[in-house]
């Protein structure tokens, strides 16, 4: 007898990465994607709506946590039905042991194929066990306080030549927009952003990354030169060679920044 397909939710709130996953579920045959969620309080009422047998959370997400959709769904298992729960994160190798000393089922970015079936092949286990979902959640909320507030950065996603490339925020130089377009300049390529720059501005704000231009943002760390333009406009050089201009509005807060 054939089971009925794992409904399944996809929570990320990078539309590339819900886009990646969703193209590789959907070879899967017992997987039936019944949403997509961007944060944790459309991943709570999704939840709600379609009572998904799985859910693939990200943690770092604006509005809402993936921890505090955990906790959530903890507090709420007796009037709604508690899914499989696969963390999907870009934390890194260290900051896993954290989930894998709970036996937390996880994903790192980017996801394997391998590790994917594995994974839904571990939630179809857990379908009819209520007790085994309950005990996966408590798990998981309880990994929470073994993570450093800052350990490992999430991975940025750029998309050039038909595929998609992840990359550490060490590796980007800038982002520039272009029009309707946002750039991810690397040392040696330029990637097209899957969100627009003042998203990019706010989820990297308090970071390395700091905004110069109404069009720029740039690496600090990869600055290597500031030259005066005018009494009040700066002209910087990257660490490739590209040159950004500071607008008159971030001057100040940009010399400030690099202690000049």
């Amino acid at each position: 007898m054939n089971l009925p397909a794992l409904r399944t939710l996809i929570v990320d709130d990078e539309p590339i990465a819900r886009q990646v996953l969703r193209e590789q579920l959907e070879t899967f045959p017992d997987v039936e994607i019944v949403g997509e969620a961007a944060d944790g309080e459309e991943a709570l009422r999704t939840i709600r709506k379609h009572k998904p047998d799985l859910v693939f959370l990200d943690l770092q997400m604006p509005v809402m946590g993936g921890f505090e959709v955990v906790r959530a769904l903890g507090a709420n298992a007796r009037n709604c039905p508690v899914p499989v729960i696969v963390i999907v994160t870009a934390y890194n190798e260290h900051a896993i042991k954290a989930f894998e000393a709970g036996a937390v089922d996880y994903l790192l970015k980017p996801v394997s194929e391998a590790r994917l079936r594995k994974a839904v092949a571990r939630a179809a286990g857990l379908r009819n066990r209520p007790e085994g979902r309950a005990e996966q959640v408590a798990q998981i909320a309880n990994a929470e306080p073994l993570l450093p507030a800052l350990i490992g950065s999430r991975k940025i996603v750029g998309r050039g030549d038909g595929e998609y490339v992840l990359l550490d925020a060490e590796e980007v130089l800038a982002f520039q927009a272009e029009a309707e377009l946002v750039w991810i300049v690397t040392a040696k390529q330029r990637l097209l952003a899957d969100q627009p720059l003042h998203a990019i501005e706010q989820r990297f704000q308090g970071t390395e990354f700091q905004r110069v231009h109404r069009n720029s943002i740039v690496n600090i760390n990869h600055v290597k030169k500031m030259s005066l333009l005018t009494s009040q406009r700066w002209l910087i050089t990257l660490s490739n060679s590209l040159k950004v201009v500071v607008s008159k509005r971030q001057a100040r807060s940009i010399r400030k920044l690099l202690h000049w």
